[in-house]
């Protein structure tokens, strides 16, 4: 998931979801007894436990990813969350990331820099960026400095002024990722590795005993931050992780599990001591091979884990590099060159899971805060020839949402859910704020939990969040608790406005709300009309859409 990314390859929480999820398994009891399918009746009671969750805007949840080391370089820190906005459309924050330590394959925290291929990853860390770095007045979420001797600083505390600031919103600590996912499959192995691996991931994160490092940390130093854990293990029983991860092709997907159980198991336990409710989530493959390898479509690792997130991008990128194409689909392209087992989108990861009985509310979408690319791309059509990954600002093949957003000219299939950009030479495959809201509408029209972005740096000013939420956040709730159903800023409908031909679509089947004459809209707005999504262009009052042509304000975002 980081930016050195490869090509695809009191009552415990049990208590509380049992006594949450009463009125579908009554409902999962019908299905079996009426001949349904067992796997129906898993959907059912893992719908109950989805309805169960804690952190939502408007019933769907968007979780945003930051990273440990974009404090750097990047220059992008917390309080840019928060003065940004963004912080008041997420629900959920994963930090990325805590590294596994290669000798005792526990969580841990160090000073090591990160050396090249995978065995630099042994025991590498980054204390400073997390507890240890001093924040001025001018750049601290509170406005007020740190001082020489408290014992949190660094992103860990101003994380924690976030919280302050907003009192619903999670932060998660997110173990692994592309790189640090390499001792995995040895901490999973063994019921004693398991259970000393978590336990110390709870010790250090969720009891927030720190080591003392350069006099920040101590006992307790990080209580209060994590509200749990994100499990990013890229991937148990697969090849088509970094190179050097170690994999046991057999035991993997079992291991795994186990460890889910684990993580939930412990989680409970510093509950019921607490009486918080900790969550656990876990970002989930995209190719269907590797979701079989690790067993991620089982239904029984969802008994365990809160939600997970799809990768929906990464479908595609310059390690192919004569072949520019979509990396964040979200339908299958016909006019994909490709072999067929490589020929991905963000619908059939998904439909992966719903397919196996995991119950889509307990599925988030993920989306691409940063653009794949080549260079010697000639043709604006993607699937076009080109010399190799274009400049990065990062890395090569990659960059921001900010740097190419504006790039030559855009372009957008409505069909595909799929936007790029080509300015004759370089081509770029990214998520702008159309393709956004088609996904946003999808998550809606296939009853899914909400969205991920990978990773919050990419948009600064909070342009893609804004699009998911001009769908998500308003009108009917989504399948998550903790949502108003519906925005008081809404407009209300105008008593005068002409009734609604009886041979048109129903609204009600569309994701946006109905389209008004009297009210105001502004670019970026949605509308449902006639059966279709709507999306305008700059400021309207008045105009049908459908009726002004490609020239007018209303672009056709397709049927419901």
């Amino acid at each position: 998931m980081d930016s050195t990314y490869e090509p695809l390859s009191g009552a415990s929480k049990t208590t509380r979801r049992i006594l949450a999820g009463v009125a579908a398994l009554a409902v999962a009891a019908s299905a079996v007894v009426a001949g349904a399918s067992m796997r129906e009746a898993n959907a059912a009671e893992a719908e109950a436990a989805a309805g169960a969750s804690s952190s939502a805007i408007n019933g769907f949840r968007s979780v945003g990813y930051f990273t440990q080391w974009g404090v750097y370089g990047r220059g992008y820190q917390v309080k840019q969350i928060d003065t940004s906005g963004v912080a008041d459309e997420l629900t959920h924050i994963n930090y990325a990331f805590a590294n596994i330590h290669h000798q005792n394959l526990e969580c841990f925290e160090a000073n090591k820099a990160q050396g090249e291929g995978p065995n630099g990853s042994d025991g590498a860390g980054d204390a400073w960026a997390d507890y240890g770095m001093g924040y001025t007045a001018a750049n601290s979420v509170s406005g007020a400095a740190d001082t020489w001797d408290q014992p949190l600083a660094g992103s860990f505390n101003q994380l924690k002024q976030l919280k302050a600031k907003h009192p619903d919103l999670k932060v998660m600590m997110s173990i692994g990722g592309w790189t640090w996912s390499k001792n995995f499959s040895l901490a999973a192995a063994t019921d004693a590795s398991r259970e000393k691996f978590v336990s110390s991931c709870v010790d250090m994160f969720i009891k927030g005993n720190l080591p003392v490092i350069d006099g920040r940390g101590g006992a307790g130093a990080a209580a209060g931050v994590f509200d749990g854990f994100d499990i990013d293990w890229e991937w148990p029983g697969s090849q088509n992780g970094n190179v050097g991860n170690h994999v046991d092709e057999v035991n993997d997907a079992r291991n795994f599990k186990l460890l889910l159980a684990e993580f939930r198991e412990q989680l409970d336990a510093v509950g019921a001591q607490t009486g918080k409710d900790y969550e656990l989530s876990a970002f989930l493959p995209a190719n269907p091979a590797d979701i079989e390898d690790g067993g991620w479509n089982d239904p029984e690792i969802f008994e365990s884990l809160d939600f997970g997130n799809v990768q929906g991008y990464d479908l595609h990128g310059a390690w192919d590099p004569a072949l520019t194409g979509h990396q964040g689909n979200l339908y299958h392209d016909p006019a994909d060159p490709r072999e067929e087992a490589r020929q991905f989108s963000a619908d059939l990861a998904v439909k992966s899971y719903t397919d196996a009985g995991i119950a889509p509310a307990q599925l988030g979408l993920g989306l691409a805060m940063y653009g794949r690319g080549w260079t010697g791309a000639s043709s604006s059509d993607a699937w076009g020839t080109a010399t190799g990954a274009a400049p990065g600002q990062w890395e090569a093949g990659i960059n921001d949402y900010d740097v190419i957003k504006n790039v030559g000219t855009g372009y957008y299939d409505a069909g595909l859910g799929a936007a790029w950009r080509h300015d004759g030479n370089t081509w770029w495959s990214y998520d702008n704020d159309q393709s956004v809201a088609r996904k946003a509408q999808y998550i809606r029209s296939e009853g899914l939990g909400g969205a991920m972005w990978w990773d919050l740096s990419g948009d600064r000013s909070g342009a893609l969040t804004g699009a998911l939420w001009n769908v998500l956040g308003s009108g009917n709730p989504g399948p998550i608790e903790g949502g108003d159903p519906t925005d008081p800023t809404d407009p209300p409908t105008d008593p005068t406005d002409p009734p609604t031909d009886p041979t048109d679509p129903p609204e009600e089947a569309c994701a946006s709300a109905a389209w008004s004459a009297s009210s105001t809209y502004v670019g970026g707005n949605t509308v449902s009309h006639g059966g279709h999504e709507w999306r305008a262009k700059w400021w309207t009052q008045g105009e049908t859409p459908g009726t002004t042509g490609e020239w007018g304000v209303w672009q056709d975002l397709g049927a419901c």
